[in-house]
């Protein structure tokens, strides 16, 4: 992983968090901003919806929009320059989207790909966006690829960015990344530069690589002059063992399916395909020489070019 455009779009974007109120001028596109607040717990056999944090940029309302979802750890600021090219390349409205427990999307106990899916199911609708083309990188193609399951109706297409229905070895770093950062104990009275360097230090000792602590150092928020996590990471803990796996399906998604692959990347390995092509019977498989597991940050041209070429 190399710290990227996109990763210092988001390191900028963080130490805007503190200024919540800051307006957006009229040219602006529809932004929600969600405050990070505890949801009732769940009850019943289906996932209570929370109310996502999005990000609209318009376009023509008789195609099918683009939606980004985001990874673990990620919020929608990870798509920001592609999204606003691909907006402007393709003439259609994108929606890039704050999973729950990231970004500026509530807090919830419930981490399941289930009660993502339900997040989706409730929010597009009602935002007049369906039939989607649906764009997840890695645990948000995994919620794309659940969704297209569930409520194929909702999606017209759909794009998973480095990840497969499979578990994968690659993955096994997660759940140290998680217990290194509740690990972390932060002064009250450090700025946010000594907070981050502090923070950064501590990481480092479970965490080798720098851009991915860049990365997960845009969690660190200022809250009432207190140092803090946006990701609920007591809810990751708890559920890592289901983000790091697909609920097992039945049903297939008889729409057009392409498996972006990072040429890199070790998470989606060639014994995979055939659980893919079983419940995606019409998957395409494409490699982008050069990238990583962060596909659209390592090769954000190469990126691009593969959803333009899969829409036409």
């Amino acid at each position: 992983v190399r710290a990227g455009k996109e990763i210092w779009e988001m390191l900028r974007w963080a130490s805007a968090w503190r200024h919540p109120h800051r307006g957006l001028g009229p040219s602006s596109p529809s932004f929600s901003r969600v405050p990070v607040a505890p949801s009732s717990s769940q009850g019943g056999t289906d996932p209570r919806p929370v109310p996502l944090s999005y990000r609209l940029l318009d376009g023509e309302a008789t195609r099918p929009p683009l939606v980004f979802l985001h990874g673990l750890f990620g919020c929608k600021t990870n798509f920001n320059s592609i999204a606003k090219a691909l907006a402007q390349q393709t003439g259609r409205r994108v929606l890039t989207v704050d999973a729950r427990n990231h970004g500026d999307s509530p807090h919830s106990p419930d981490m399941s790909y289930e009660a993502m899916s339900q997040d989706l199911q409730d929010l597009l609708p009602q935002l007049g966006l369906v039939p989607c083309v649906l764009i997840g990188h890695s645990m948000g193609g995994r919620t794309a690829m659940l969704l297209a399951l569930q409520r194929p109706e909702l999606v017209e297409r759909l794009i998973a960015v480095d990840i497969s229905p499979v578990e994968s070895p690659s993955s096994l770093n997660f759940p140290n990344y998680v217990a290194a950062m509740r690990a972390v104990d932060i002064p009250d009275e450090a700025s946010l530069s000594s907070a981050r360097k502090l923070v950064d230090e501590k990481l480092s000792c479970v965490i080798q690589s720098i851009s991915m602590r860049q990365f997960l150092l845009t969690n660190l928020v200022e809250v009432d002059g207190r140092f803090m996590w946006r990701v609920n990471l007591d809810a990751l803990a708890q559920h890592l063992d289901k983000i790091l796996n697909f609920p097992p399906r039945r049903e297939t998604y008889s729409g057009p399916s392409l498996f972006l692959l990072g040429g890199n990347s070790q998470f989606v390995l060639p014994s995979h395909h055939p659980e893919i092509r079983r419940l995606f019977p019409r998957a395409q498989m494409q490699t982008v020489p050069n990238a990583s597991h962060w596909v659209h940050s390592d090769r954000p041209q190469d990126f691009m070019a593969a959803v333009r070429d899969f829409l036409a």
